[in-house]
């Protein structure tokens, strides 16, 4: 049977959702209990590894001669008018990778939890959650419609809400939940606004019918605007990616999702959720081009984002919080890449990310289990020693992630700096400014983290109060004991994460981004928008890339942001205590992460309970109630009151009547004749 067929492909996102139902029904209360811990864990993550696999097998099959696609419809849910909403599948290049990036991730996501959680109570309950995950974002990239997509969309944004508030009976937990929730919703009302105007400006919701027919409305504006349908459908879409993607100013849920337990972190933030919103504007590609303006907004908006998140990485002290803001950082990277047209370098990255990434969070929870539960950097240092896999593993995946020259982070993110500096857009200054400096900070803050965890003196003792940075739901004691390596279902995720963390893109990079991996997928106006032309005219391979670079600035940058934080927290790390106390200003303002929580939550919360009052007490009381429903009653009332004295009861009353009618009857037709 062919990789490509319908019942191969539907396997793919079923297997996690049988092992997800499984797991929460029979191996909860609710269905008594039935498969234990050990049938719950075999069973979902034996649905993972099927769709892992048939994932690879799709994969090959599209790298093969003629890259075959499948574009199908597998039900129609319902037809109105001549609108078909669809459950269907586009399986192209794009979506293959997306697939085998979500499910292996997943899967070692799946493998790992087995030795984080396993004290935990929820235990079946979060594999369960995590399986369910991994269905809702295989029917989002595997979606051919727009319908589907926002199902998937909505899909991965109610699990998220689940594993981030899973310890449900912390406090900060059901804040941070709530408050992803809430500001996805902003992002998610953009969304669909964008996704109405495209179906009404075109009739349809598939893309194959949808994207042939933008070029006819080029010219076409919003009634009672000059605004381009489709500048304002392609910003309203991206909207949703801002909230999906954590992108400013809708990146204030991301970090305090760090609640939840660090399997979800590496799940949430690296392959999967966050990255929806980069593989929507690519594969949204044909409505892009069309429109200047939103690919300005896209890339101020990733510029920013890439910035002024890795400054909030430098002085944060949680190991979990670090590794959030680096995501956020990375997300504004393949943002910048999205508005400079560089679509295959914003997956590309995206997928490199995904690796480094997940491992960096897998990492930052085997030191978690090490440390006893504490996550505070302050309260580490000399870990090499007692976690060897781990301190290996951690240390290539912050080369990757500061883009040292051969591991696959600098492949992704040098091409994001080089397309950025080709691009002709008004936008690209700033960018190019952002994505340059941004390369120092992340070099600065990721071995910040580094060093003070993994070297230096040992400082574990010192922790003055263990159990306030516990990870673990119930856990609050404090282990003076000396640091261990976590046990193998921990560390095997880890090595396998390593590998491709280094290799693929060395091997990835002129397949994905000068080959003809993406043909025919991403749509780009290369008349317009040159940058990736331009880029491949100076690609010499993927070796020669990498010597090339050890002469290029982000290089001295990145390798200057190693030194500076070895000089700072090896050498003499009296310094940064002096630095915060002349610096104290700034450090408030990052502290305070640039008040834009103190924003939403004394401005735009206040402003929102104070509209909700007034539409509550005048919309509602005074207008729906008072004036329409209980006018409605109140005028039958006085109505049938006034009618009601008519009915005397009197039986010459009505004869009278009667008599008076057949009188004014005669009368009127005498008038007529």
């Amino acid at each position: 049977m062919s990789a490509l067929s319908m019942q191969t492909l539907l396997a793919i996102p079923l297997a996690p959702l049988v092992g997800s139902i499984a797991a929460g029904i029979l191996g909860t209360k609710m269905g008594g209990n039935v498969l234990g811990r050990r049938g719950s864990h075999s069973i979902t993550i034996l649905g993972v590894l099927v769709a892992f696999v048939l994932s690879a097998l799709v994969l090959i099959e599209i790298l093969s001669e003629g890259r075959p696609t499948f574009n199908q419809t597998v039900y129609t849910w319902m037809s109105v008018g001549g609108l078909k909403m669809e459950v269907g599948f586009l399986v192209d290049s794009l979506t293959a990778m997306m697939m085998c990036v979500v499910t292996f991730v997943s899967l070692m996501v799946h493998i790992y939890t087995i030795g984080y959680m396993e004290e935990d109570e929820g235990y079946n309950r979060f594999f369960s959650y995590i399986s369910l995950f991994t269905f809702s974002m295989l029917m989002l990239v595997m979606s051919n419609n727009l319908l589907q997509l926002f199902f998937g969309w909505e899909a991965v944004g109610v699990v998220s809400y689940l594993l981030i508030g899973f310890w449900y009976n912390k406090k900060t937990a059901i804040f941070a939940n709530m408050k992803a929730f809430l500001v996805n919703r902003v992002g998610d009302f953009g969304f669909i606004l964008g996704i109405g105007i495209l179906l009404t400006y075109t009739g349809t919701l598939n893309y194959a019918e949808l994207f042939p027919k933008l070029q006819g409305l080029a010219t076409t504006t919003m009634p009672g605007t000059g605004w381009s349908v489709l500048t304002a459908a392609a910003i309203c879409l991206f909207v949703g990616a801002m909230g999906k993607s954590a992108q400013f100013p809708l990146h204030v849920w991301l970090p305090d999702s760090m609640e939840g337990p660090t399997p979800i972190s590496a799940l949430i933030h690296a392959a999967t959720m966050v990255t929806a919103g980069i593989f929507m504007v690519s594969r949204m590609s044909p409505l892009y081009e069309l429109s200047d303006v939103a690919l300005n907004f896209i890339m101020v908006i990733g510029s920013i984002t890439a910035l002024f998140m890795g400054f909030l990485g430098i002085i944060q002290n949680d190991i979990k919080r670090v590794v959030a803001y680096s995501t956020l950082s990375q997300l504004g990277y393949m943002t910048v890449a999205l508005g400079a047209s560089a679509y295959s370098v914003a997956v590309f990255h995206l997928m490199t990310h995904a690796f480094f990434k997940a491992l960096l969070f897998l990492g930052a929870g085997s030191v978690i289990i090490g440390m006893h539960h504490n996550q505070d950097i302050r309260y580490m240092g000399g870990l090499w020693k007692h976690m060897p896999i781990t301190w290996i593993t951690s240390l290539l995946g912050s080369l990757a992630l500061i883009g040292t020259p051969l591991f696959s982070g600098f492949y992704s993110k040098d091409s994001i700096i080089e397309a950025v500096h080709l691009s002709h857009l008004p936008a690209a200054g700033f960018a190019n400014f952002a994505v340059l400096a941004g390369v120092f900070v992340t070099a600065f803050y990721s071995f910040r983290m580094y060093f003070l965890v993994f070297h230096g003196k040992e400082r574990y003792d010192e922790n003055p109060d263990a159990h306030h940075h516990d990870d673990h739901h119930g856990h609050d004691d404090h282990h003076a004991h000396a640091p261990h390596e976590s046990p193998w279902v921990v560390t095997l995720p880890l090595v396998l994460l390593a590998i491709p963390s280094v290799l693929i893109g060395y091997f990835a990079i002129q397949p994905m981004l000068y080959g003809d991996f993406f043909v025919n997928v991403l749509h780009i106006d290369l008349e317009k928008h040159p940058a990736m032309e331009e880029l491949a005219s100076e690609f010499h391979g993927a070796a020669g890339m990498a010597l090339h670079a050890l002469t290029t600035l982000p290089f001295a940058l990145a390798l200057a942001g190693v030194v500076v934080a070895y000089v700072l927290y090896m050498v003499v790390p009296a310094v940064p205590a002096k630095l915060k106390e002349v610096l104290k200003p700034l450090y408030i303002v990052l502290e305070n992460k640039y008040f834009m929580d103190w924003f939403n939550e004394n401005v735009i919360a206040r402003l929102t309970r104070c509209a909700g009052s007034f539409l509550s007490t005048v919309g509602d009381k005074t207008i729906i109630d008072g004036f329409i429903v209980n006018g409605a009653w109140k005028l039958v009332a006085r109505f049938s009151s006034r009618v009601r004295t008519v009915q005397t009861g009197y039986l010459y009353h009505y004869a009278l009547m009667m008599i008076v009618g057949v009188f004014v009857l005669l009368t009127y037709f005498v008038w007529l004749a």
